[in-house]
């Protein structure tokens, strides 16, 4: 991995040195960053709006791989699986922190990738990073990212509004980063056992991009509101499809059917899916960290949102004594169930 690069040991800067050695070219952006980097604590103000907070962690061996997911693909998606959270509340994102746990097989040049990825996923999406830590770890790479951003109050969104008749819907397309990461896993099967064989991703670069580097959907956020839409719930999706329904239907105390030829699937995610043997509805249902958008809006709203080509309203809400329920292509009618994404696993269940 750095076999182009001198290794430079990070006990040559210390705790401190490292930090301002990563975080030098980070500049604020936001008007409601007032203080970041370079004292006790950050300040932010946000004059009048509600502060929204979300932290991830994601651990080596856990949460991903090494051995194929590159150190500037990790630190983008790090920070993208946090934003997912403040734009699932309608809201606007606006700082984070960053902590990592390093082991010593890391030298500085694995730091700075990271935090090349880092610095990527703040520029494009006008992130401020304002603090974090830095600790040894004695096994492999921790990452704590805590994402912090804000929303009027008349405008947050939790996953206990959705109400009977509610349209549901979803943005994007599911179980691109499922599939994606299984044709990670089989490539590196395959080269575990014959290193002289070199992996053949070609022609499949969107779902390992779904994978390896996600986008949170900000842009849904200001879509909506720009055709003066307030959902009525919303959840990300990082555990499937099914998990998070379940979620909204249980916190809104409501039932619901879905339609399984709505769902949308990215045709290379459906076509790779068959080759694996699996069937792609289950990847859409159960895979994970797709990261996109799903909530329910009022029927009233339909008329805005049925022309954009990025929102998919793939079923309803309905009362809690009828279930929630998958009606399949051939119109059956099953019982949804949150296999969902086993972190603990890498896979789903």
């Amino acid at each position: 991995m750095f076999e182009n690069k001198g290794r430079t040991e990070i006990e040559q800067l210390g705790e401190f040195g490292l930090i301002e050695h990563l975080t030098k070219n980070f500049e604020l952006k936001n008007n409601s960053s007032l203080k970041g980097i370079g004292d006790d604590a950050a300040v932010v103000n946000f004059e009048g709006k509600k502060a929204l907070f979300s932290t991830d962690l994601l651990l080596e061996g856990i949460h991903f791989d090494l051995a194929y997911t590159p150190l500037k693909h990790l630190g983008y998606k790090a920070v993208q699986v946090n934003l997912s959270d403040i734009y699932a509340m309608n809201g606007t994102a606006t700082q984070i922190t960053v902590s990592i746990g390093l082991s010593s097989k890391f030298p500085l040049e694995a730091v700075e990738e990271l935090y090349q990825g880092i610095s990527v996923a703040c520029e494009k999406y006008g992130i401020d990073l304002v603090g974090g830590d830095t600790s040894a770890s004695k096994q492999g790479l921790v990452i704590s990212v805590t994402s912090i951003g804000y929303a009027d109050e008349k405008d947050i969104c939790y996953r206990n509004g959705a109400n009977e008749g509610d349209l549901l819907c979803v943005s994007g397309d599911l179980g691109g980063a499922y599939i994606g990461l299984q044709l990670l896993e089989r490539e590196k099967g395959i080269f575990l056992e014959n290193p002289n064989i070199q992996p053949d991703l070609e022609g499949k670069d969107y779902i390992v991009e779904r994978q390896l580097k996600p986008e949170s959907r900000k842009d849904i956020v200001e879509a909506l509101k720009v055709m003066k839409v307030k959902p009525t719930s919303m959840i990300d999706i990082s555990d499937g499809l099914a998990s998070e329904i379940l979620h909204i239907c249980k916190q809104s105390n409501k039932g619901c059917n879905i339609y399984e030829e709505k769902i949308p699937i990215d045709p290379m995610t459906y076509d790779t899916a068959r080759d694996f043997g699996i069937d792609p509805t289950v990847c859409a249902l159960n895979g994970g960290e797709d990261y996109e958008l799903l909530f329910t809006i009022k029927q009233a709203d339909f008329e805005k949102i049925k022309n954009n080509p990025d929102i998919s309203i793939i079923g309803h809400i309905t009362e809690p004594a009828s279930g929630c329920n998958l009606i399949s292509k051939s119109e059956k009618v099953h019982p949804i169930k949150a296999q969902g994404w086993n972190s603990l696993k890498h896979s789903t269940e």
